[in-house]
Parts: structure tokens; sequence; C-alpha cells
């Protein structure tokens, strides 16, 4: 049987499937945050707050540091940016079909046209 391994975008993409670890990153988006202060507004346990910042941490979107019996966790600009990146060029290649289509359509309706 074939193995695969998972990259860090199948990772990250992975990890974004799931609403409540994007609430977690839309959160971190605005400064690092303890375990608790992520778990506050979901709907969730702690104990399942915890499980889902392991996936993030996993995918490196998430990095989390213990400091006494607080974890402070901090989103990771760099693994964002990546997936930002991948993003964009997958709309930038759909803009340029896009175009190509537009002048495709305007030539041919011009054509029609006499």
């Amino acid at each position: 049987m074939l193995q695969y391994q998972a990259q860090p975008l199948d990772l990250a993409f992975q990890a974004l499937s799931d609403p409540g670890r994007r609430a977690m990153v839309e959160r971190l988006s605005r400064g690092p945050a303890s375990v608790s202060e992520l778990a506050e507004p979901l709907p969730m346990t702690l104990s399942a707050v915890v499980q889902h910042l392991k996936i993030l941490e996993e995918a490196g979107l998430v990095s989390s540091r213990k400091t006494g019996r607080v974890r402070t966790c901090t989103l990771e600009i760099a693994a964002m940016t990546k997936v930002e990146s991948w993003i964009a060029e997958r709309k930038r290649f759909w803009n340029q079909q896009y175009d190509q289509l537009e002048t495709y359509l305007s030539e041919n309706s011009q054509e029609e046209s006499h």
C-alpha cells in the first residue's frame, strides 16, 4: 500500500476545515491568548479546545508556551502566509482564465454582429 505523507499545506487546510479551529485562529489573529481565553466563547469543553489546539500546532499554524500554569498560544504568521500565497496563486490563475474567456467572448460577439 502506498504511504501518504501529508505536506504542510495539506495539514494547514485540514486544520482550518473545522469552524472551531478557524474561530481560534481568528481570535489569535488579534494577538496571543491563553487556552482559557480561546475556550471561553466556544461551545466545547476545555479538553476539546486543547485537542483542537494540538491539531493547529501540528499544522504549524499556532505555537504555544507555558509560563507557570498558563499556556499562551500565538498565531504563526509564516504558516498563514503560505496558505495565503497558495490561495492568491489560484486566484491569479482563475482571474487570467476569466480574462481570456471575456476576451474570447468579446471578439466572437463582435464577429457575429458583422
